[in-house]
């Protein structure tokens, strides 16, 4: 898929950074797509470092775009459903410190889906602005990581082949425990 996307950076390099924003928040609204791919091509084409801001700016416009259409179109019916889960219900109803301090534990954490942390923030009582710093926030440090990751993986370094043993090794553990239940 990386491939792909530099193959577009390359055909029109004049819209690259447009091309990569453009993704960024479709894959952002979609809310299931994961974003290592485009932050692969951008470390590729771009650099580490100018690749892994304009990384960041497009999962952040992607985050924002996601939040304001999802608040649009998914509120009040969602609200209505979700009204028998407790702890949803307590993200949903968090305002200020408590909304900016949940959203940026969960975007903290590598296990939680960055399209239901967006989802539920944007059906909930936070404000945009709340939403927006805190959501950037926490996305840099597994940005970050992310970038780090997939720069030494395709520079194919010692880091990288110990990262890709890890993520192996991981994939398989988690693939045999599923395979036992």
């Amino acid at each position: 898929m990386s491939e792909t996307v530099i193959h577009f950076f390359k055909e029109y390099r004049e819209w690259a950074i447009i091309i990569s924003l453009v993704l960024n928040i479709v894959v952002g609204i979609l809310g299931v797509v994961p974003t290592v791919f485009i932050t692969a091509a951008n470390i590729m084409f771009f650099g580490f470092w100018n690749g892994t801001i304009l990384s960041f700016i497009g999962e952040a416009l992607g985050a924002i775009a996601a939040f304001l259409l999802y608040r649009r179109g998914f509120k009040q019916i969602s609200r209505d459903k979700l009204k028998g889960y407790p702890r949803v219900v307590r993200l949903l109803e968090a305002r200020g410190k408590e909304a900016f301090l949940l959203i940026l534990s969960l975007r903290l954490l590598p296990f939680v889906p960055s399209g239901f942390v967006t989802f539920a923030s944007a059906i909930g009582a936070v404000s945009a602005g709340t939403f927006i710093i805190a959501s950037s926030i926490g996305k840099l440090p597994a940005l970050v990581l992310e970038a780090y990751s997939v720069y030494n993986v395709t520079e194919w370094n010692t880091e990288g082949k110990v990262i890709l043993g890890i993520a192996a090794v991981v994939g398989l553990y988690i693939f045999v425990s599923k395979r036992k239940k």
